[in-house]
């Protein structure tokens, strides 16, 4: 599954290996040399799982949930923001893992993370309405950026590094360059913002992100169609946005209308979006071309979606389960 192979025919994905840990997970990073999968859980610990024989270790620091990871281009380092607010920085490698780096990063949760693809920095978003940028070796901070007007839900960086997108909880789209104060506003993607009147309030937001290999598609994936924002019912959704002008490109959901909440989302080399989905209608793997509105083909899984994580190769996708397992796909 590390190998070089690429996951062209999703038709013939199947499930190859499945590990057992202690709690329901929340996340799920794959390590960009395919040696590791990292999962978030509901004990707030976050699970190295080494791919080739299973092995479990244990990294502790964080107070709360972990939802957002991302990895320096080496894969020497591996970032992590949690809903205590903190950022930080781990070895990757290694029997005993401790931070290198604690960083009280935001006040309140860190929704998203991404890094740039010279890893040089790593921006972080969340209920604090801020989008920060941190150095990728030292973690100072170097720039802070103020305008959304609701909770920041996730962050992704262009190909180039040199803009950062933000998304907030009313479907708000941002972009950041560095030492400009003031975004860039680039859309508001109503399909990802509901308003509950009975409960009087807000639901929505990029729950997962990912950005096409033309480096103008921006993929958001959330939830539409919201019917009770207290229990969060309504239908799966990806919004793909033209990042340079800003026009609603496509709105990806399901052909029977799949009640959940996309939380996973990936652009894969092979010419489709990958969205993981958990809510009312159980967990599923959907995949898009974005050339229709509907999915090509789905995967039912056997528990909730609750993070996703493809091979750097292409051939692999893990995904973290609310029962607790996490799981790997592939063709072979």
């Amino acid at each position: 599954m590390s190998g070089g192979g690429v996951l062209l025919d999703p038709q013939q994905l199947k499930l190859l290996k499945e590990y057992r840990l202690e709690r329901p997970l929340t996340s799920c990073h794959w390590d960009v040399r395919s040696r590791y999968v990292f999962c978030g859980a509901e004990d707030y610990v976050i699970h190295r799982v080494a791919v080739a024989d299973g092995v479990v270790t244990k990294l502790v620091g964080h107070d709360s949930w972990v939802r957002a990871f991302g990895s320096s281009p080496d894969g020497e380092v591996l970032y992590s923001g949690g809903y205590d607010g903190r950022l930080m920085f781990w070895p990757v490698v290694g029997d005993v893992l401790m931070p290198m780096r604690v960083i009280e990063g935001h006040r309140g949760w860190i929704r998203g993370l991404a890094v740039s693809g010279d890893g040089r920095r790593v921006a972080t978003c969340g209920n604090d309405r801020l989008v920060k940028e941190w150095d990728g070796a030292t973690g100072q901070l170097l720039q802070e950026y103020s305008g959304h007007g609701a909770h920041v839900y996730n962050v992704q960086y262009s190909l180039d590094g040199a803009r950062l997108y933000s998304c907030d909880l009313k479907g708000v789209v941002h972009e950041w360059r560095a030492g400009v104060s003031q975004p860039r506003v680039v859309a508001t993607v109503s399909e990802l913002h509901g308003y509950d009147t009975t409960f009087r309030a807000d639901i929505g937001g990029a729950r997962s992100i990912a950005l096409h290999s033309d480096g103008r598609q921006l993929g958001l994936g959330g939830i539409t169609r919201v019917s009770n924002a207290f229990a969060g019912v309504g239908e799966i959704v990806v919004a793909v946005l033209d990042v340079m002008d800003g026009k609603l490109r496509q709105v990806l959901g399901s052909k029977d209308r799949t009640v959940g909440t996309t939380w996973g989302l990936s652009w894969h080399r092979g010419g489709y979006w990958i969205g993981l989905t958990g809510g009312g209608g159980g967990g599923w793997l959907y995949f898009w071309r974005g050339d229709a509105a509907d999915e090509f083909f789905r995967l039912k899984l056997p528990s909730d979606g609750r993070g996703v994580g493809v091979s750097t190769a292409g051939s692999g996708i893990a995904v973290a389960h609310a029962d607790g397992q996490l799981r790997l796909y592939g063709v072979g």
